[in-house]
């Protein structure tokens, strides 16, 4: 693979580690060499000696961590065409590199820095090369755990910030080889809540406890009693600063947290298909921007949606006009068996969504019938067995029809009432035989619906009967040719209007 993304990677975290270290290392701990320690130019010199050998310990100790963290990286770019899988470790990898970042700066730091610094002190005291207590060791220390974690902080930061051009190659690698949109899916390495908390405290200790330990260095000749009244003063800040930090990284936190945590279980109502939900637009800050841009984004989505849904109605009305339109007699016959339906449906108690699927299974109920020749299916005459055979297969014919749709799970739930609308509830149906609640439910208010607008409808050969006559006929053959609950649902309906 090409090299040019590594290899500016790598120099863009070497940049950022020698800014780290400038800023964090020799700006703090030599303003507090320099500054804080009254000493002659010998020994200070003696102890910038050995804070350089100590630096020199922790860049060796960092260059293999660095070496070992970038590793599968390295190995991805190395190869001529890289397997999904490695593309895939490499783009995890990089995501954790600020986290490695942040274990890489402090180890090195309180092993390869502070343990060489502290021996190396503790032998130039022992040798006179500096006359310094031995307790400054131990502030020594303390203060090495404060530049490493300032260190770490904007380690972590800037490593944020350089691996992104590399995740952007490392996606478009994964298209162009092997045509798979490589991410995270969601899933979450550091939270922010966490950043913000740490970052913060950070911040707001860091000054308060160097300034600390830099006075004790600076004070030093105190008498034993002026010392523990100082750190009973200074105790008292500190406690106060590092409780007040908590408390600001804290409330800052969960700040933000809030509505990024509303946005997301917004998302997860989007995502689930409820676009109704909206996130709540009660911020001032850039949140609202955010909210109002995504509330946007539902609106129109609800908007796209109404209109796909008008447009598959129509479809589906289209379709039923066509058939109906082979025969003048019949038109209008699947839009009115929808309405029937739609009648029983709301008696009966069913959903929007059973609504729905009861409403284009009743439009396209006949759809079958397409299938049978215009000599059959507009015979004026009474039928032959091998002519009525024919018809009887047209669910049959519908079903296979649908089947054809793609993608076949929009067309699924249509199936039961297409193939069983010609079921009867004591069995002698077709094209399976079914009885009483065997039989699908649509299928049960589709052969309702779909008797009573074949009584009262005109034919060639016959005026359509009255709706009460053939309220009575539904009543009469309910429990055998029909299921009696939805006869006299859509019976009492039907008069009551």
């Amino acid at each position: 693979m090409e090299q040019s993304p590594y290899r500016s990677l790598v120099i863009r975290l070497v940049r950022n580690y020698i800014i780290g270290s400038v800023v964090a290392v020799l700006g703090v701990g030599g303003a507090i060499l320099s500054g804080s320690l009254s000493l002659p130019r010998s020994e200070l010199l003696h102890l910038q000696a050995i804070l350089l050998v100590s630096l020199l310990t922790m860049f060796v100790a960092e260059y293999f961590a660095f070496r070992r963290h970038i590793a599968p990286i390295r190995e991805l770019f190395r190869s001529e065409r890289p397997a999904l899988s490695q593309i895939e470790a490499a783009y995890l990898r990089a995501h954790r590199l600020p986290s490695l970042a942040v274990a890489r700066t402090l180890g090195p730091h309180l092993l390869g820095l502070s343990l060489p610094a502290s021996a190396l002190a503790l032998l130039a005291i022992r040798l006179g090369w500096a006359d310094l207590p031995y307790y400054y060791i131990g502030l020594a220390a303390a203060g090495a755990v404060l530049v490493a974690c300032m260190h770490a902080l904007i380690e972590f930061f800037l490593t944020a910030q350089s691996i992104r051009p590399l995740l952007a190659h490392l996606r478009a690698v994964g298209r162009r080889m092997h045509g798979a949109d490589i991410s995270l899916n969601g899933r979450v390495l550091v939270s922010i809540q966490r950043k913000f908390q740490l970052s913060a405290f950070l911040i707001g200790t860091f000054p308060v406890i160097l300034f600390s330990l830099a006075t004790q260095i600076r004070l030093n000749g105190w008498s034993q009693e002026l010392g523990y009244d100082y750190w009973r003063w200074a105790g008292l800040i500190l406690v106060t600063g590092v409780g007040f930090s908590s408390l600001g990284a804290w409330l800052l936190g969960r700040d933000v947290q809030q509505p990024i945590r509303e946005l997301y279980e917004a998302m997860s109502e989007v995502q689930a298909g409820r676009l109704q939900t909206s996130a709540s637009d009660l911020y001032s800050d850039e949140f609202a921007r955010l909210t109002a841009g995504f509330n946007g984004m539902v609106e129109g989505l609800r908007s796209r949606e109404r209109m796909n849904a008008q447009l598959l109605q129509s479809y589906y009305a289209t379709l039923a006009a066509a058939l109906d339109a082979r025969d003048t007699y019949t038109a209008g016959h699947s839009q009115r068996v929808a309405e029937y339906s739609a009648v029983i449906g709301r008696a009966a108690g069913l959903s929007a969504d059973e609504l729905d699927i009861l409403n284009k299974s009743a439009l396209l109920h006949d759809i079958g019938k397409i299938g049978v020749r215009d000599s059959v299916l507009l015979k004026e005459g009474k039928l032959t067995d091998e002519e009525f055979e024919q018809i009887r297969q047209h669910p049959l014919l519908g079903e296979n029809i649908l089947l054809q749709v793609e993608p076949r799970e929009a067309m699924a739930p249509l199936l039961p009432g297409v193939r069983s609308h010609h079921e009867r509830y004591d069995g002698g149906g077709y094209p399976d035989g079914l009885s009483g609640e065997g039989i699908p439910a649509a299928g049960r208010i589709i052969a309702v619906a779909d008797a009573f607008d074949a009584m009262t409808s005109d034919r060639p050969y016959r005026k359509g009967m009255p709706f009460a006559k053939a309220f009575a006929i539904l009543e009469e053959g309910g429990g055998e040719q029909w299921d009696p609950v939805y006869v006299e649902l859509f019976v009492s309906r039907m008069r009551g209007r």
